[in-house]
């Protein structure tokens, strides 16, 4: 008890310090972001210690670790699918469909590494710094996620911090391993996971010709108030694994991107032409909504709209939280995830 109250005295001195020391830790500016990507891999060095470098500073790991603790989205997949249960982590905010904050490929992998009662952090709604405190890690895992200079100040108190490599919420699933695995000492099997993950991807994508060089869009549509569309970025993880699939993305709406770092824009529905080249438009939503849109009179003339080309992800789903994949959301909902894209491209040709 006595060490929760001395955290909880040093977390307070040390958030009334955190804005002082934000300008030495922020994220890249749109200046230096081409710049910082040539200086954020993983050190190579199998000798200790070692330091990885990322977007908001440098983690210097002394030996490799043993405890491992992951905070926000999916890093501890990362961790799981290298064959390491974490000592904490972070419960999934979206798609679960208990109370238990795991996913189901997270469920089935704990159960295959024999774990009945991981320590989940209940931090959807912020970071319970306390809770990662006393699960006593020799490293953070966070290379997917959205934590601040003020958070990475925080929690480098407690144990080196794997952050981001450029901004938040835009690392695709091959920087989450590689950046991950290099803050468990796991360089190697990392790269051994992202070979793996490939093929499973090449393998089940074979089935799917119709989907190679196709124009898609991301986009999230509000029933309450279509007047403002909702678009994610090439940058951000759910448009670069269409990418990867054989996609692209029409130049009308890249064209409109003016953070490089950013990964969405907002774009008004009465510009919803650049949305005309679309072959297909991914997005959350469902069956109500799609008839909402096909009925409005700007959105509904947008030609994907039309002709059925929507693949929408339904909200509260496994599905939904694999947009944003990692190793092993992809295994888990990738028959799933192709279907429903392949289906959507057929309505082209109907």
């Amino acid at each position: 008890m006595q060490t929760k109250k001395s955290f909880l005295l040093f977390l307070t001195l040390v958030m009334m310090t955190a804005f002082a020391l934000v300008g030495c830790n922020s994220q890249v500016s749109n200046g230096e972001a081409e710049e910082k990507e040539t200086e954020t891999a993983p050190a190579t060095d199998s000798e200790y210690p070692i330091t990885i470098t990322h977007a908001l500073g440098e983690a210097v790991i002394e030996s490799k670790p043993e405890r491992i603790a992951t905070i926000q989205w999916a890093n501890h997949d990362v961790a799981l699918a290298l064959g390491i249960v974490p000592v904490g982590f972070s419960a999934a905010n979206f798609g679960v469909q208990d109370d238990s904050g795991l996913l189901p490929w997270t469920k089935e992998k704990l159960a295959e590494l024999g774990v009945e009662n991981p320590n989940v952090f209940q931090d959807t709604d912020g970071l319970d710094f306390e809770a990662i405190s006393d699960s006593n890690p020799d490293v953070l895992l966070a290379a997917y996620s959205g934590i601040t200079p003020e958070d990475y100040e925080t929690l480098s108190q407690i144990a080196p911090v794997i952050a981001y490599p450029t901004s938040a919420w835009t690392t695709t699933w091959r920087e989450q391993i590689t950046f991950n695995a290099a803050g468990m000492g796991m360089k190697e099997e990392g790269e051994q996971l992202i070979k793996d993950t490939e093929a499973l991807i090449a393998d089940k994508l074979s089935a799917y010709p119709q989907i190679e060089g196709k124009k898609v869009v991301w986009v999230n549509f509000s029933a309450n108030d279509l007047s403002q569309l909702h678009i994610y970025t090439p940058i951000d993880s759910r448009v670069a694994f269409l990418k990867e699939l054989g996609m692209t993305y029409p130049e009308g709406v890249t064209e409109l991107i003016t953070d490089p770092t950013s990964y969405s824009l907002n774009l008004s529905a009465e510009n919803v032409k650049v949305l005309f080249d679309a072959d297909l438009i991914v997005g959350y939503g469902d069956a109500a909504l799609y008839e909402t849109i096909k009925a409005d009179p700007l959105i509904g003339k947008i030609p994907a709209v039309e002709r059925g080309s929507v693949a929408f992800i339904t909200s509260d789903t496994p599905l939904v939280a694999a947009g944003t994949p990692n190793p092993l959301s992809i295994a888990y909902t990738i028959d799933e995830y192709l279907e429903l894209l392949g289906e959507a491209i057929d309505n082209m040709e109907e």
